[in-house]
């Protein structure tokens, strides 16, 4: 058998192996972007007729106060979130490779709360946060920190605290475990030159730990920001978008106007506003990381 004929079999053995995923990947993930581009180009009720409007779904997102405001929402959210999941996620990664005996358990302590689904998240949060009969007050009560009820879900910057605080514990196992599989990857013998140079445990840190997982910070804050910029769970389960509007994200928005009011065409245009602003984000991120890598 020649060689062109083998290299000819390699070729088809290459496409039948990757068709099944091409095949999925267009009916599912490729054919629904397009035609929901092609629906925010037009003004359609779901229960009327589609009229093509062109760009004049996105030029009205300009003046949507309403929208500037969730967006606005959502960034903050983001700026707070992914730094506090990311160093917290390192913390505990260090923490838990420092351990010799009883490793396994705290992996799956830590790990445990992401598997769980949203809806039983936010529940939990929900009566953990309850006046008078909440956990998290008693716990506060009982060590002196508050002495009046605090009414998390009433207050705006208390609403996105709770927010916060359950989007932490719900995903900071996953980044604890990219930290964690990074830490193991780091040669003893990178720490054993920095013992015989005498390096003290915070330039351990600094000059050895931290730069052998940049590749994996890298890869945690673009996850880390692409998930918050996608927030909506938390908000609807845990507070219902309120105060008043104040805890509404962007995905908030598409939910309110592609499934309560019906407008497809104009929930498309926010749905690819957000694609955009998660791409341009992401690639910046990406280069200023990878920069400051090299």
């Amino acid at each position: 058998m020649g060689t062109k004929s083998l290299a000819h079999q390699g070729w088809i053995t290459g496409i039948l192996m990757i068709l099944p995923y091409t095949i999925f990947f267009v009916l599912f993930s490729l054919f629904p972007i397009l035609y929901g581009l092609r629906i925010s180009f037009y003004d359609w009720s779901l229960l009327g007729d589609k009229v093509f409007v062109g760009f004049q779904n996105y030029t009205n997102l300009i003046a949507d106060e309403e929208f500037r405001s969730n967006l606005m929402h959502t960034i903050v959210f983001t700026i707070i979130s992914v730094p506090l999941v990311s160093g917290i996620g390192l913390l505990l990664a260090i923490l838990v490779h420092g351990i010799r005996r009883g490793q396994s358990f705290f992996r799956i302590s830590v790990f445990m709360p992401y598997v769980l689904s949203v809806s039983v998240i936010s529940s939990i949060w929900v009566i953990f946060l309850q006046p008078y009969t909440g956990l998290f007050n008693q716990i506060l009560r009982a060590v002196g920190l508050i002495h009046e009820e605090i009414f998390w879900l009433s207050q705006p910057t208390l609403a996105w605290a709770a927010i916060i605080m359950s989007t932490i514990w719900w995903t900071v196992g996953f980044v604890f475990i990219l930290f964690l599989a990074g830490l193991q990857d780091i040669p003893a013998s990178f720490y054993e030159a920095g013992q015989i140079e005498g390096a003290n445990r915070w330039q351990t840190f600094w000059y050895i730990t931290l730069p052998s997982l940049s590749r994996i910070t890298i890869l945690v804050i673009v996850l880390q920001t692409i998930a918050s910029f996608k927030i909506f769970g938390q908000s609807k389960l845990i507070t219902g978008g309120g105060p008043a509007g104040a805890t509404k994200t962007v995905v908030f928005s598409i939910y309110e106007n592609g499934f309560q009011t019906f407008q497809m065409g104009y929930a498309s245009a926010i749905a690819f506003v957000l694609m955009l602003v998660i791409l341009v984000i992401s690639l910046v991120q990406t280069f200023i990381l990878r920069r400051l890598e090299s």
